[in-house]
């Protein structure tokens, strides 16, 4: 087992156990710094949070008592401003993977500000905490009957130049339609003319992403592809990155503990794929290391039709405890 386990105490009075991770994610199940920055601030103050398993309902808890990192992931962190000094005090590390798309004329992320806003948000907590610490994702990459591949790379540069200076890393991957049903179904209902990628349009956007990445000195990751796309100097992503946690956070003795220090496992390799530390709990093709989500599925109201965490875009519940 990763983690240790401790107790927490509820406010009925009840004891329960609770997981204590260093690391967490909030979250890949729901967008928490767009919609919930308010009970996050909360769930900090009291120490934990309990999450609700999808499949046998059962709730499960965490405790913050020994994290040391938070990852967070957002289309618009716009209202999570307030809550980094909270974090500040507490002396957490911290890093986000922001979710920079532009698909307002497909209608592909109904209720997202404009881009334009989305853009500001992204050039303030730059800003804010520094260009490092916001790693910028363009994902999925989406193709329709009238998005090609090639209007589509134009957007993409059109953000790239926008946001040059604001950011190291752009990471993507290209959308899962058929292997997410209910994607598929939401994208039907919505009428969206979708086309997946085939390996020939794979390679075709690897090509033009490529020039996008020297043109604005970004480095460019592939997120949980199996495409070998290195010939076009795109390595795969680790969104919980030992190595950007080694380059952020090196004074933090508990997670270089962790992670362990640079040596060399298996030379020329993505050494985090054969760490113990590697979270088994993605796909295959996933390289994060372990990390505890704190999200809960069908809670995100952001509508992002191809999101495979909804069950049906809009009709959500909130996230509890």
């Amino acid at each position: 087992m990763i983690w240790d386990k401790s107790t927490i105490q509820l406010p009925d009075g009840r004891i329960e156990e609770a997981t204590t991770p260093l690391i967490i994610s909030a979250s890949r199940r729901t967008d928490i710094p767009a919609n919930y920055s308010v009970w996050f601030k909360k769930r900090l103050k009291e120490g934990y949070v309990g999450w609700k398993n999808p499949y046998n309902q059962k709730v499960s808890y965490v405790s913050f008592d020994k994290a040391r990192l938070f990852v967070f992931w957002s289309k618009n962190p716009a209202s999570f401003f307030p809550v980094l000094p909270a974090l500040d005090e507490r002396h957490l590390n911290y890093y986000f993977q922001f979710t920079l798309n532009d698909y307002e004329l497909e209608g592909l992320e109904p209720f997202m500000p404009p881009l334009a806003k989305r853009v500001e948000t992204f050039q303030r907590l730059s800003l804010r905490i520094g260009p490092e610490k916001v790693v910028w994702r363009f994902d999925p990459l989406f193709i329709t009957g009238e998005l090609s591949p090639e209007k589509l790379m134009q957007r993409v540069e059109s953000l790239a130049s926008q946001l040059s200076g604001y950011t190291r890393k752009l990471v993507f991957s290209f959308a899962d339609i058929s292997v997410y049903r209910k994607v598929e179904r939401n994208l039907r209902n919505a009428s969206i003319d979708y086309c997946e990628f085939t390996p020939e349009l794979m390679n075709e956007a690897a090509q033009m992403l490529e020039i996008i990445g020297k043109k604005y000195n970004l480095e460019l990751r592939s997120c949980c592809e199996a495409i070998d796309l290195r010939g076009y100097g795109i390595q795969p992503n680790k969104c919980i990155d030992d190595d950007l946690i080694r380059q952020l956070f090196s004074g933090d003795p508990e997670l270089m503990n962790f992670i362990g220090g640079q040596e060399t496992l298996f030379p020329g390799k993505d050494n985090s794929r054969y760490l113990k530390i590697k979270d088994k709990s993605q796909r295959n093709d996933c390289g994060c290391i372990a990390s505890k989500d704190i999200g809960e599925y069908d809670t995100c109201p952001l509508g992002c039709t191809y999101c495979y965490a909804n069950r049906v875009p809009g009709k959500t519940h909130p996230i509890g405890r």
